[in-house]
């Protein structure tokens, strides 16, 4: 498995996302899979990536807890200036739960045209009283959060009584849950979920210009 995973659209793209993934499965899992595709069916170019544990787990099979916040930021810089070497369009940060988190952190500092996260984890699960969103009131770069409507990391009611930054687009998916799979009797699919996701990622990376903040 490479250490970047690019997965690129027919001719040349609308904007790239880097993609990170969350803190129990790999880059290739099926949400990050499904999620991949239907960004490229999209217009738009996705790069995935591993944090060290994840991939020492690669190697060897043995589960290991996410590397700490320092090392997880580190990776996340590196890897954004690899690929910001490589992209002359819009480039985004992002990612799943932990990886959109790890994202929103280095966002700013280091210039990303946007942000996208799927699945914030505005708080640990059971400690509502515990935000991590005090980074998320001053946030600069545009941002695009799509959200379960009940996401146990942050359900709508909750989440909006938080002070977010005016620059935060938030996306509430009905009856979704922190994998954006919603209830069967709300008569959605997470395929349906995954696809206004998409669509909508998309349609926000199309309105960002390149290189304003850099």
């Amino acid at each position: 498995m490479p250490a970047l995973l690019w997965k690129k659209p027919t001719g040349e793209p609308n904007a790239t996302l880097i993609l990170a993934h969350g803190a129990g499965a790999p880059m290739d899992s099926a949400f990050m899979e499904e999620m991949t595709q239907r960004l490229v069916a999209h217009g738009l170019a996705v790069v995935r990536f591993e944090f060290d544990y994840m991939a020492k787990r690669r190697l060897d099979g043995g589960r290991r807890p996410p590397d700490r916040q320092v090392k997880l930021l580190d990776r996340w810089r590196r890897v954004q200036a690899s690929v910001r070497q490589q992209v002359a369009g819009t480039l985004a940060v992002g990612g799943k739960s932990m990886g959109g988190r790890m994202a929103s952190l280095i966002a700013d500092e280091v210039g990303a045209d946007a942000l996208v996260c799927l699945g914030y984890p505005f708080h640990a699960i059971g400690k509502a009283d515990k935000p991590r969103v005090e980074h998320l009131a001053e946030l600069r770069a545009p941002t695009l959060i799509v959200q379960g409507e009940r996401d146990p990391m942050g359900s709508r009611p909750t989440v909006e009584a938080y002070r977010l930054s005016s620059a935060i687009e938030l996306l509430w998916l009905p009856a979704a849950d922190h994998d954006l799979k919603p209830l069967k009797a709300s008569g959605w699919t997470q395929a349906d979920h995954l696809e206004q996701a998409a669509r909508a990622v998309a349609h926000f990376l199309a309105q960002v210009p390149a290189g304003k903040r850099r």
